[in-house]
């Protein structure tokens, strides 16, 4: 075998490998995501922040829970509208998640306009990630909600949130730290998490830091920043 088959043939087998890497994640985050589930009931409050077109809030709706759901982008919310407008424990919320209220620009995929259904699982109010349009006509302004006193406000209404389920291409950053802030992972029972680290190369030292101050402090069971 030559260099040139060899290299091949490696690249072939690391491309088999991050597939089959990805695979495992997601078949073990959609098994949490089930177990968390199993164990809610009617009264439940969740939260689905960076809910996108459903496919979470379908799952935990169905529990009798009462869903919260957060996506700022139109497209996105319209498709969330249509599957679940009357849904009378759903809640929908056309917002970004923030740490202050007011106005944000959200950024959509460079492909966005290929396949919106499938590229709007990307749109982002953070700038500086891989792939992301800053171009005028891909930008949308879209409102944003202070997520630290929206979630606040549930727990001192509920006592308790049942579980936090948290996509948000990278803004979740600022959020969670605000939340580690106020303790405000203590009320709530299960918070699931992707992180976006890989997209915001300048952001990977708060991310780490960060993971390993809520790994100190809470089990992955109650915690899991690393959910995808």
């Amino acid at each position: 075998m030559d260099q040139a088959t060899r290299d091949a043939y490696e690249e072939k087998l690391r491309k088999a490998r991050r597939r089959l890497k990805r695979h495992v994640r997601t078949a073990q985050s959609e098994g949490f995501m089930t177990g968390v589930a199993a164990m809610l009931r009617p009264g439940d409050v969740v939260i689905d922040c960076g809910a996108n077109v459903g496919d979470v809030t379908e799952v935990l709706s169905a529990t009798g829970a009462t869903v919260h759901c957060f996506e700022p982008d139109p497209y996105a919310f319209s498709l969330l509208e249509d599957r679940f407008g009357d849904a009378a424990n759903v809640h929908l919320h056309n917002q970004a998640a923030g740490v202050t209220a007011g106005s944000i620009g959200l950024m959509r995929a460079e492909s966005f306009g290929e396949d919106p259904k499938k590229n709007t699982v990307m749109s982002t109010t953070l700038p500086g990630g891989r792939g992301i349009s800053t171009e005028t006509d891909n930008v949308i302004e879209v409102e944003m909600i202070d997520f630290p006193a929206f979630l606040s406000g549930l727990v001192a209404e509920h006592g308790d949130i049942a579980m936090l389920k948290m996509d948000i291409e990278g803004a979740e950053l600022d959020i969670l730290e605000a939340m580690e802030e106020r303790d405000l992972f203590a009320p709530v029972r299960v918070t699931l998490v992707e992180t976006h680290e890989r997209k915001f190369p300048d952001l990977r030292p708060r991310f780490r830091a960060l993971k390993e101050r809520i790994g100190e402090k809470y089990a992955t069971s109650k915690v899991n920043l690393d959910w995808i």
